[in-house]
């Protein structure tokens, strides 16, 4: 009911808005206002954007600055669809698994300990008061506070202020809210380049000191589901990070880190996602099998290939970088939801270990873990800026 006349009182805004500016003569894009507003199903309305020599094409929403289709050519010269999704859109808002597909994500993404931190950050939860502050809780019966509660930038309405035939720029302001402090201006843009490249960025400007980390949860499943493939088991991956965040019950940093060698967690010569799986089983948590955690990354990964995913079977691989230094691996075990039509249509779901989420972004839970030395604090004297990177190849 809310939602509903949330929607009505900005329709009559948004109506009253483009009337005044035409009886002066200009557009909503000519002064800077959300031109994507007036698109035909906004925020569900689709933007593609291809690269000039076809090697890569993707879709995207403006709701979440969501990338809902991406195709990419495998090693017989086939196109495949690379990433979950819906085929109506709008369940990424109405959802109520919400399953975060492909969407950008913060104010904060990742988890926050009982939702609660404060600037100075502190180890452990201060009592209410000045510069303190508290988010609302979504996960673990109330505990923990994941991607910024129900209602974070991925269901929020975004909206283009550039387009090109192989980029787009979308624009979100987050007034402070959620319990966050200060007002965040965002700027989220996807390009397409040749040679199979695709890369997402996000600029952020707050108005006074609050914390900021920013990921894309994209799910990948290189062989699309076909051939009779139902998971992501057979994937290789290739972390480049030697440590791993040491996770309580309820998947929040305890400060210490695993050395990932002689374990499960070593990805760094690539092995197959799947290796040694019966040996996951409680890892992701009590009755989850596979992995939600986060690797620190050896290197800065900028220029170079911080995670690598590659299927024998389609040959299509992606090599990735970015300027954050670390990586959420998360191999999905909580999906179920119907699949999309090039995937098999919603007869199926994309169940357990259909795709690998892998989630660049900063150290979790930074904000309530000063030993480790993490700045996510940012404001006027302080932009954020995130930057990723999808390098297409094909692999025989």
């Amino acid at each position: 009911m809310l939602l509903a006349i949330g929607w009505t009182l900005y329709d009559r805004s948004r109506n009253l808005i483009m009337k005044f500016f035409r009886r002066l003569g200009l557009t909503l894009a000519s002064v800077g206002f959300a031109a994507a507003a007036n698109a035909p199903n906004w925020p569900f309305d689709l933007t593609e954007i291809k690269a000039p020599d076809g090697s890569v094409s993707a879709k995207f929403v403006s709701l979440g600055a969501t990338m809902t289709e991406l195709w990419v050519k495998d090693k017989f010269g086939k196109a495949r669809d690379v990433i979950l999704g819906y085929d109506d859109n709008s369940k990424l808002l109405t959802d109520p698994d919400h399953p975060v597909f492909n969407a950008i994500v913060g104010r904060y993404a990742n988890r926050i300990k009982n939702g609660t931190f404060s600037i100075p950050i502190t180890k452990d939860a201060q009592p209410p008061g000045p510069n303190v502050y508290t988010i609302p809780t979504n996960d673990h019966d109330g505990q923990v506070t994941l991607h910024s509660s129900v209602y974070g930038w991925d269901r929020k309405n975004w909206t283009v202020v550039a387009r090109t035939p192989s980029s787009v720029t979308y624009k979100y302001l987050d007034d402070p809210g959620e319990g966050f402090p200060g007002a965040v201006t965002a700027y989220a843009t996807h390009a397409a380049f040749n040679g199979g490249v695709l890369k997402s960025s996000v600029r952020a400007f707050a108005t006074e000191k609050t914390p900021i980390m920013v990921t894309q949860h994209v799910y990948w499943n290189l062989d699309a589901f076909q051939n009779g493939v139902d998971n992501a088991l057979e994937h290789h991956l290739r972390v480049d990070a030697s440590k791993v965040v040491h996770l309580d019950g309820n998947a929040i940093p305890d400060g210490d880190f695993i050395n990932v060698k002689d374990t499960l967690f070593d990805f760094r010569a690539g092995k197959k996602v799947g290796e040694n799986w019966n040996e996951t089983q409680n890892m992701c948590g009590t009755g989850c099998q596979g992995f939600d955690h986060c690797w620190i990354y050896d290197n800065d990964e900028s220029n170079r290939s911080g995670t690598s995913l590659w299927s024998e079977n389609s040959g299509i691989r992606v090599d990735i970088s970015t300027n954050q230094p670390a990586v959420q691996v998360y191999s999905a075990y909580w999906l179920n939801t119907p699949r999309k039509e090039v995937h098999g249509g919603s007869e199926l779901v994309y169940g357990p270990w259909a795709a690998i989420a892998l989630e660049q972004q900063g150290y979790v839970d930074a904000i309530n873990t000063p030993e480790w030395g993490e700045d996510q604090i940012y404001g006027p004297d302080r932009n954020f800026e995130w930057s990723t990177t999808y390098k297409f190849s094909v692999v025989h």
